[in-house]
């Protein structure tokens, strides 16, 4: 007797006010239910020996609408079938008044084929097409169109969906006679028409790099894997300019898809598919040093050939090393590196990453598939530099009150690191400088604390938190006295700029202060965040407007561009060369033929009356300086 394979049969109703008996399976389809199946497709499939036969309710109390929102579910649960002849076979059936086998169970053998025949499924009323001239007063009017089904007893328009304007394996859902709305795939949800998105537009390699960790578990890889696959979809085709490849790391690197191995996108998706879970330590900083390294492979170019080199890092789990140099690597390299993640990992992102702008976070596995669009746009997007070839001395002043809070103080933390990022930190082109204010002010460091970017990265990090009452004016008048000083580093005829992060609380002193600094050559823009007190901010904005309102704390990245052109713009401004003066001791600065000179007080001498003279009685020194934006050497700056 010949043996059969056992084989189950499913048999799958899409019905209208049919109660079900055993041993059907009702299952209530929402919108969120096909999202969810939709997703769960991308991660899980069905691989066994089944036999799936759609039963789809055709008939005319079920009605149009609801016979596409049904094929559009069956499509749904294809995606999550392993269809082939010795795994999955599907095959479907309408029934109205009369049964339709639509295709039986043998008739396909992959899923591009199933899922094309059930989406050419049409309603089970049979369209003949009626054209009626109408008679309108005093002139014809177009003719009117009408279907009827095979029994000719029901007329009904012609639905807006009969063009089918729904693109990209979407279903048309008819909302009366000229509306409808588009059921799309995931890829294209938020595009009308499902219309596919646009492919990036620079030409760019771009390396996912995926935790494979313990701690990221198998659902958070395989969630990764399945933000991947979403994006070549909705941005890779013919006429890309884009190449993907994909690795995955834990304790180790292994470069899974090599950027522009495969061309063929549904090849590339087969590869996706066969990336396995690592498991083992989150170590984030090792893969991003072997990125750097290794990750682009042969397909890095040289010259004016190469294209934009992107590594885009996918994690929800903290790094079990460092990640800051790895990353100063990476970037050094010119790769630009992106971040998308859980909350839990924003503030990492952003050090790995250099920006906050350069980082998505989501809230859950809905909110990620969500990326897509943003991701696109930030892979080909450059951020303006800084005043990359202009000398500057800026000084940041944040609110480290009790009315701020700590979590908000670290925002602003994150809001300067990422700005001091656009500068060239170096004591010859841009230093920094950080004043903390709350119960007390604080000089977190001075302008000549610091000589490269990453020390300055690293001290704003470590900036303390006060609390207590905070007074801006206070904080103002010590950077005007002990910070803005050629005593404690500042560059004479260098542009100088202050700018103020604050709640507005404590605000109200500081309109004296902030004159006092604009009068001596010291630019200062107040940023305020949250319900400030807008008068009270409004009075310190001077002669220029020089004030940015900010809804939220969390908004201040989007905010980062208007504040470099800010700063940017106050460092083109002409320059007085005795504001601030560059003379201790109470010296007098004195303009003379495009530069100055310090006339001293008695008992100080030298260029800027620093040093003290051999005798109390001794006439004023004199010393004539070049103009200064052409720089002091660090050796000449008094007081060191």
């Amino acid at each position: 007797m010949p043996s059969f394979p056992l084989l189950a049969a499913i048999f799958i109703f899409l019905l209208s006010g049919v109660r079900p008996s055993h041993p059907l399976q009702e299952v209530h389809v929402s919108r969120e239910t096909i999202g969810k199946i939709s997703a769960a497709s991308k991660m899980i499939r069905c691989s066994a020996a089944v036999d799936v036969l759609f039963l789809i309710d055709g008939s005319y109390s079920v009605g149009k609408g609801s016979f596409e929102r049904s094929k559009h579910f069956a499509v749904t649960v294809c995606d999550a079938l392993d269809i082939g002849p010795e795994r999955v076979r599907v095959g479907a059936l309408q029934f109205g008044s009369v049964p339709h086998l639509e295709f039986p169970l043998d008739s396909f053998s992959s899923p591009r084929e199933v899922k094309a025949n059930m989406k050419s499924m049409v309603f089970n009323w049979k369209r003949v097409v009626l054209t009626h001239p109408a008679t309108c007063y005093r002139t014809t009017c177009p003719g009117r169109t009408e279907i009827t089904n095979s029994r000719g007893n029901h007329t009904q328009l012609l639905s807006a969906c009969d063009s089918q304007p729904c693109q990209n394996g979407g279903t048309c859902v008819p909302e009366g006679l000229d509306r409808y709305h588009c059921l799309c795939p995931p890829a294209f949800g938020g595009e009308a028409n499902c219309a596919p998105k646009l492919s990036p537009e620079c030409r760019i390699d771009v390396l996912f790099l995926l935790a494979s960790s313990a701690d990221t578990t198998l659902e958070g890889f395989l969630r990764a894997k399945a933000f991947v696959k979403q994006f070549v979809q909705a941005s890779l085709g013919e006429d890309s300019r884009a190449r993907v490849g994909v690795a995955r790391y834990s304790s180790e690197l292994m470069v899974a898809v090599p950027v522009g191995e495969y061309q063929d996108v549904p090849d590339l998706l087969r590869s996706l598919d066969g990336i396995s879970f690592g498991g083992g330590a989150t170590l984030t900083g090792s893969a991003l040093w072997q990125a750097a390294e290794r990750g682009f492979g042969s397909a890095a170019r040289t010259g004016q050939d190469r294209p934009r080199r992107v590594v885009v890092l996918l994690t929800e789990s903290p790094s079990q090393d460092d990640v800051a140099g790895p990353a100063r690597r990476a970037r050094a390299r010119e790769l630009l590196l992106l971040g998308v993640g859980t909350e839990a990992v924003r503030a990492e992102l952003e050090e790995i990453t250099g920006s906050p702008e350069r980082v998505l976070v989501y809230a859950g596995p809905r909110d990620l598939f969500r990326q897509t669009r943003e991701l696109q746009g930030k892979l080909c997007s450059r951020p303006p530099p800084g005043c990359q070839a202009r000398s500057l001395d800026l000084v940041f002043a944040l609110d480290a009150s009790a009315s701020v809070g700590p979590e908000n103080f670290a925002q602003m933390q994150s809001f300067v690191r990422s700005c001091a990022l656009r500068f060239d930190v170096n004591p010859d082109v841009t230093q920094v400088g950080l004043v903390v204010y709350g119960g007390q002010v604080r000089v977190a460091f001075g302008l000549d604390t610091h000589a490269t970017r990453a020390a300055v990265l690293r001290a704003v990090s470590q900036a303390p938190y006060l609390g207590g009452v905070g007074s801006a004016g206070t904080a103002l008048l010590h950077i005007h006295d002990r910070v803005m000083t050629v005593q404690r580093g500042a560059r004479p005829g260098v542009p100088k700029a202050v700018v103020v992060l604050t709640g507005g609380l404590g605000a109200e002193d500081a309109a004296v202060p902030v004159r006092k600094l604009r009068n001596n050559g010291v630019s200062v823009l107040v940023v305020g965040v949250g319900p400030v007190l807008r008068e009270a901010l409004r009075r310190l904005a001077g002669p220029r407007d020089s004030l940015l309102h900010v809804a939220t704390y969390a908004d201040l990245r989007h905010h980062q561009d208007a504040l470099i052109q800010w700063i940017c713009g106050e460092a083109k401004r002409p320059v007085n060369l005795c504001k601030p003066s560059p003379c201790m001791h109470e010296g007098t600065c004195i303009l003379q033929n495009g530069s100055y000179r310090c006339e001293c007080q008695d008992g100080w001498q030298g260029p800027h009356c620093g040093k003290r003279s051999l005798r109390g009685d001794a006439p004023e020194a004199r010393g004539s300086r070049r103009d200064p934006s052409q720089q002091l050497p660090r050796s000449e700056h008094p007081g060191r």
